[in-house]
């Protein structure tokens, strides 16, 4: 079917071809096999057979060049089969990069990280720009760029985000914070705490808030306030005294600036 899209398909005739002669895919976009599953999938190939074939172009250097299948491959020689059933499309290099990513893409076999490092192969290998790359798979630009975008985590904090099972956009959220052991500090506080999208967000900007330094402008105006909060208290004070004179009271005002503050002594003269 992927290959009929693309005007690329041979034939529809399936070709038995032997497993040693198909070489890797260079610009296979999955990056992860789990070998639990690879397992599985070898004992029901050796039961069942191969029930989708792989798909393959013929190799400048003789052979055959993978273009989709790699999981299926490595399953059917783990299971000991000398010949895999294969489709055969005429495909360039660039084409064969392009089939390569698209169909792990409809499969959803890859996760967003080797998305996003696949889409950059492409880009770099063939000089794509990021709206090209996006016409060839089908995506709109914005969604490329955001891909292209998770590529600026650090490899552990990559791989922290996929040990927790985080989704693209907790992912997203993450590169607003800065420095890698900030951002894997994040990551656990979100994983412990099972946050949502909606509520990680809202977590990072708590965090951004409390870390951005206060204006020097704002720090001005409110060492501003505090000067002016303290003649306040004087002048109250004093008026307090001042009222206690008029009204017959011999009060002492005694005002001494101290390195720490003003201290302030009151003295009132005992009753008789």
């Amino acid at each position: 079917m992927l290959g009929r899209k693309h005007g690329l398909m041979e034939s529809r005739r399936v070709h038995m071809i032997k497993a040693g002669d198909i070489k890797r895919n260079p610009y296979q976009p999955r990056s992860v096999f789990d070998e639990d599953g690879l397992y599985e999938l070898s004992e029901s190939i050796r039961q069942y057979g191969v029930l989708q074939p792989l798909t393959v172009r013929r190799s400048g250097s003789g052979g055959y060049e993978l273009i989709a299948g790699e999981r299926r491959l490595r399953a059917s020689m783990l299971a000991g089969m000398r010949e895999v059933p294969c489709i055969l499309v005429d495909a360039t290099e660039k084409q064969s990069g392009v089939l390569a990513l698209v169909e792990n893409l409809q499969r959803q076999d890859l996760d967003f990280f080797e998305e996003a490092e696949g889409i950059r192969r492409l880009i770099r290998q063939f000089g794509l720009s990021q709206d090209e790359a996006a016409r060839r798979l089908g995506k709109s630009q914005s969604a490329v760029a955001n891909k292209l975008r998770l590529l600026r985590h650090p490899a552990e904090v990559t791989d922290a985000i996929r040990r927790h099972g985080m989704t693209e956009r907790h992912a997203r959220a993450l590169l607003r914070i800065d420095g890698v052991e900030a951002r894997l500090e994040a990551v656990e506080a979100i994983a412990q705490g099972k946050l949502n999208v909606a509520q990680t967000e809202e977590y990072i900007e708590r965090l951004l808030t409390a870390q951005t330094p206060e204006p020097e402008a704002k720090r001005r105006i409110r060492t501003l306030y505090v000067f002016k909060d303290i003649r306040l208290f004087v002048n109250t004070i004093t008026r307090a005294v001042d009222t206690m004179r008029r009204s017959g009271v011999n009060a002492v005002l005694d005002k001494e600036e101290e390195e720490g503050g003003i201290r302030l002594t009151i003295t009132i003269p005992a009753a008789r």
